[in-house]
């Protein structure tokens, strides 16, 4: 595998850094062509969420990969190359592979075991096949890793400790209490309409707000969310939810009304200032909760010294995280228990990937061996018939018949035993000896592999 990752994420970086790399949607395709338009790559898929940002790519040189990845996400971030450098970390080969599994398991998420990211990562794959820059290595990557994830949370209890990004910060807003009981009856505000956004009002709905705001800048998709929801058979349909869409000119007078506000969009600025927000909270009797799961954030930071307002953000999730998994051993047990299972399902699933693809590399070679004895086999044929023109068809044919069994007994156990060498550890050098030994034309060995290419990216084509 040529398979390299540069990334950062909340592991890696202070929230303020990741911040200013946010990477803006329109921005993902235009990274996406760039990389595959530089010397070094030849596939490439970017993972963008609210507390990570990696560029996987299909490279021929290490260093000359890492330069440029690392050069194309410090320029299509709000985030210079200088700045970035220090936070960013490299994966390369299996290593890479065990990265975007461990990813795709929540095990490196921000919340250990959540789900969200599987459908984040479906969307990379999902907008480098229709940019056209995932290939064979990284459509079978990104859709295994996939397969990886549902995996460990249907064959291990991860999904125990798994919670969304919404509910830990609900959580933290609720400040210890039970969320539905803080919830109950509560006006909320919710902007944006996006999954982030249709997840956090599917979540306060069903801890028992009485009333929903959606505000989004599209205002017939906040419709469409609200339709949803109170729909027959909708979360609130059966608890009488008041719900509405709003326009985002609305958000300062809705601001004023609402007890709760959970905000998510990818907007490049400010939402909500610490001037509306101060303004909200003027006179009030209560709290005004404020929810930031945006990236870059929609709320003033200043917000957090509001007397009567109360903000968790990216930040604060990231501390109230670190703070969750420095917990005593024994309370942890049961959430180790499953992490460890979910380790293994990993490792397992990193050596049958790179085993797979070690072997997928030899098969150009095995099809140009093939390719060439078939000519062998043409050539004397055609020999035989100016040799012995008397042969009729039935002969002929019979001859044909022969010679070919022969030449595919002959050709069969090593390449079956070639294919099975070359699946394991350090088998890489195996389609190199077998173009030595059978003195097969590199050429016609790139040719194969160049079909490969093609018709994988048709596939992908044909799938977007």
């Amino acid at each position: 595998m040529t398979l390299l990752v540069v990334g950062l994420s909340h592991r890696s970086a202070p929230v303020s850094v990741l911040e200013r790399a946010a990477l803006a949607p329109e921005a993902r395709g235009k990274l996406l062509q760039d990389a595959v338009s530089a010397e070094p790559v030849t596939e490439s898929a970017v993972l963008s969420t609210c507390n990570r940002i990696e560029l996987y790519a299909d490279v021929d040189k290490f260093h000359a990969g890492v330069a440029e990845l690392s050069s194309l996400l410090a320029r299509h971030s709000g985030a210079g190359l200088e700045e970035l450098t220090p936070y960013l970390y490299v994966h390369y080969e299996d290593r890479a592979v065990h990265h975007l599994f461990s990813v795709a398991c929540g095990l490196d998420s921000m919340v250990v075991g959540e789900g969200q990211i599987l459908g984040q990562i479906k969307d990379a794959l999902a907008v480098a096949q229709e940019q056209h820059t995932a290939g064979r290595l990284l459509n079978d990557l990104f859709q295994q890793a996939l397969r990886v994830g549902k995996r460990a949370h249907s064959e291990t209890g991860i999904d125990k400790a798994g919670q969304s990004l919404v509910t830990f910060g609900l959580e933290q807003l609720a400040a210890g209490r039970d969320v539905a009981d803080w919830a109950r009856g509560k006006r909320a505000l919710v902007i944006g309409a996006g999954s982030m956004s249709s997840l956090a009002a599917t979540t306060l709905v069903r801890a028992g707000v009485a009333e929903l705001a959606v505000a989004n800048r599209t205002v017939e998709r906040a419709e469409r969310l609200v339709q949803i929801l109170t729909e027959p058979g909708g979360p609130g349909a059966a608890t009488g939810l008041r719900a509405r869409a709003v326009t985002m000119d609305a958000v300062d007078a809705e601001l004023r009304h609402a007890d709760v506000v959970i905000s998510c969009t990818g907007a490049a600025g400010l939402l909500l200032t610490g001037e509306a927000v101060a303004a909200a909270v003027a006179g009030r009797e209560g709290t005004l909760s404020l929810l930031d799961l945006a990236m870059p954030r929609d709320i003033d930071a200043a917000v957090h010294r509001i007397e009567g307002a109360h903000l968790v953000d990216i930040e604060s999730l990231a501390d109230a995280s670190a703070t969750v998994s420095d917990q005593p051993a024994s309370s942890a047990a049961p959430v180790a228990a499953d992490v460890d299972k979910v380790r293994g399902i990993v490792s397992d699933e990193v050596a049958a990937f790179g085993a797979a693809q070690r072997a997928a590399h030899i098969t150009p070679t095995v099809v140009a061996l093939r390719t060439m004895a078939a000519d062998v086999v043409a050539g004397e044929i055609t020999r035989l018939d100016g040799r012995l023109p008397d042969l009729d068809d039935k002969q002929r044919a019979e001859i044909t018949q022969t010679v070919r069994r022969v030449v595919d007994k002959l050709l069969h156990a090593p390449t079956v035993r070639v294919k099975q060498l070359a699946s394991e550890p350090g088998g890489a050098g195996y389609a190199d000896a077998l173009r030595e030994l059978f003195d097969l034309d590199p050429q016609t060995v790139a040719a194969v592999s160049r079909a490969d290419t093609r018709a994988d990216r048709h596939d992908a084509r044909e799938r977007a």
